[in-house]
């Protein structure tokens, strides 16, 4: 075979590759409606990486990728996944059941990773498993037209596929030819090569079914979530009976840059672990509280809840993850049942007065399990199973149907999404998910505050520029805020009105700004008499410290 043949084949062998896991994927897709979206592989894979990515790591995804890092991981892994296709594919020309053996080990690896998740339902591992096979076929028949084909004199017999003989496994390169005897027309003999036609023709409709398989599935897994988005688009809040305080005037400055006092639903921060975001059917939703302390479990249903007294509170939420001046703060109005109420009533006291459990264990649909201390959750604080979000149902990305949230409380340790079940149990007995990943067990928020305006290195003109932003205590309140530039004196900013001491404040400060380059910081103090310290920490393992700063040039 010549040089440019043999590249030749090379590339298509490759690119089989690739169309075989692309074949996989695509039925994967359409089996995983069987089962369920989460147990697609991509998806399977990229649950169990989370599951054993570092905390500094996860750290890292978070602050540099946002609330992009799930699409970068799934990049990620299909990247990898496309590279070793077309190892595999190249492999497959030399050994070809090797190859398609290959494509075998990586539908096993689906399949453990869907069993190994916290959530994990009986066919679960089906969609990889499947998918895999329909790979390796893909890949066998594709590599069958690349196969050289040694040429045929008129003695022999019909023509044989190379890599085809006994051994099945090594197929030739080259066919010798004795010296001397000619190999055209005359001879009765063909020269050495491949299928390309055939090869080609097979890619193209391999390329289309994997497309269609993968639309299909999609389009499969749309139509198994239609109860629970109907479910939520039926669900009409009761008005609570505690509403919330009107906000006061003057709590939102409504500065150009500022943070709007309230987050709007489609601009709260998202930071959690699913790759895809559980839907979940309201009226087949129930809630199970057990545990130590428990005189009898509690079941509930959504309706159950929407019958209670409901609760109305601003609440401002943080991610454990924020980097001093980050992004993962919100401020929202939330619509729920007092979580004490219903611990009480299942005759659970806290720790203080003689109860058995000190942790409550609040556990996802998608695995996730969020460990809070039950003396705060029953300390007077406005803890709840919300319901609504800013005046409508919880948004799926946001935990609909039921979320919990305990006001001045890391998310990690007391905002558990999807929930479907509270255990009562006790810190020694029990680490929660992100307590068994470096991070600490009870996790109060730290007193923060931010610059939202000027913007690091924007270009204010010169004269007054006002200098604003947020600051947060959840459940302390705060009590002043303080703006120093370049290393000065600091000066007292003006507060917006309170709202509760369990939403953050709006500040403002007026500066009288001269030309160059000049550094803001800013350092907020609590109710408490706290005052941010300017020992820059990280986030691992219960938040982050130090004084958020900006640099800026001006004109």
């Amino acid at each position: 075979m010549r040089r440019a043949d043999r590249w030749v084949r090379g590339v298509l062998g490759a690119v089989g590759g690739l169309l075989a896991a692309a074949a996989s994927l695509g039925v994967a897709e359409s089996v995983s409606a069987a089962a369920r979206p989460e147990a697609s592989p991509v998806t399977a894979v990229g649950g169990a990486v989370i599951d054993r990515t570092p905390a500094s790591l996860k750290d890292y995804a978070v602050r540099h990728f946002g609330t992009n890092d799930k699409l970068v991981l799934q990049l990620g892994i299909v990247a990898i996944l496309a590279l070793f296709a077309l190892a595999l594919g190249v492999l497959s020309l030399w050994l070809r059941r090797t190859g398609c053996a290959g494509v075998l080990v990586f539908g096993a690896i689906g399949a453990v990773a869907a069993w190994s998740r916290p959530d994990n339902h009986r066919w679960d591992a089906l969609p990889s498993i499947v998918g895999a096979l329909a790979g390796a076929a893909v890949l066998w028949v594709l590599t069958g037209r690349l196969l050289v084909r040694r040429p045929a004199g008129p003695a022999e017999g019909p023509q044989s596929v190379a890599g085809e003989s006994d051994a099945g496994d090594t197929a030739t390169d080259t066919a010798e030819e004795p010296a001397g005897e000619p190999t055209g027309p005359e001879s009765g003999a063909r020269p050495p090569g491949f299928d390309r036609r055939g090869f080609l023709a097979a890619a193209a409709a391999t390329a289309a079914a994997s497309a269609g398989a993968g639309v299909l599935g999609r389009a499969l897994n749309n139509r198994s979530t239609a109860a629970a988005r109907a479910s939520r688009a039926a669900v009409a809040l009761p008005a609570p009976a505690s509403r919330a305080a009107a906000v006061p005037v003057g709590a939102d400055l409504r500065l150009p840059g500022l943070s709007a006092f309230t987050t709007p639903n489609e601009r709260f921060y998202r930071v959690d672990t699913a790759l895809v975001v559980p839907k979940i059917d309201a009226t087949a939703w129930r809630l199970r509280i057990h545990g130590l302390g428990v005189g009898k479990d509690v079941d509930l249903s959504y309706d159950d809840l929407l019958a209670r007294e409901l609760i109305e509170r601003d609440i401002t939420l943080t991610c454990v993850s924020n980097q001093v001046g980050g992004p993962y703060v919100g401020n929202a109005r939330w619509i729920g049942v007092r979580l004490a109420d219903l611990l009480r009533e299942a005759g659970v006291r806290p720790p203080s007065k003689g109860g058995r459990a000190d942790q409550l264990v609040a556990r996802s649909v998608d695995g996730m399990t969020i460990g809070s201390p039950v003396e705060t959750v029953l300390d007077g604080r406005d803890a709840m199973l919300a319901l609504g979000m800013n005046g409508e149902p919880l948004p799926f990305a946001h935990g609909f149907p039921v979320r919990m949230l305990v006001p001045g409380l890391y998310g990690y340790v007391s905002a558990c999404k999807w929930l479907h079940e509270l255990e009562l149990t006790t810190f020694d007995s029990y680490d929660a998910y992100w307590v068994k990943r470096s991070w600490s067990q009870q996790a109060p928020i730290k007193t923060e505050s931010r610059i939202d305006t000027p913007k690091p290195f924007a270009g204010p003109k010169a004269g007054r520029v006002p200098v604003a932003g947020v600051a947060w205590a959840q459940h302390r309140g705060i009590d002043q805020v303080q703006v120093r530039v370049d290393g000065g004196r600091w000066q007292t900013a003006r507060l917006a009105a309170e709202d509760s001491v369990d939403t953050w404040r709006q500040w403002m400060w007026e500066w009288d700004a001269t030309p160059g380059s000049h550094t803001l910081e800013v350092r907020a103090t609590d109710r408490d008499g706290y005052t941010q310290t300017d020992h820059r920490v990280g986030t691992v393992p219960n938040g982050a410290t130090g004084w958020h700063s900006v640099v800026v040039t001006v004109d």
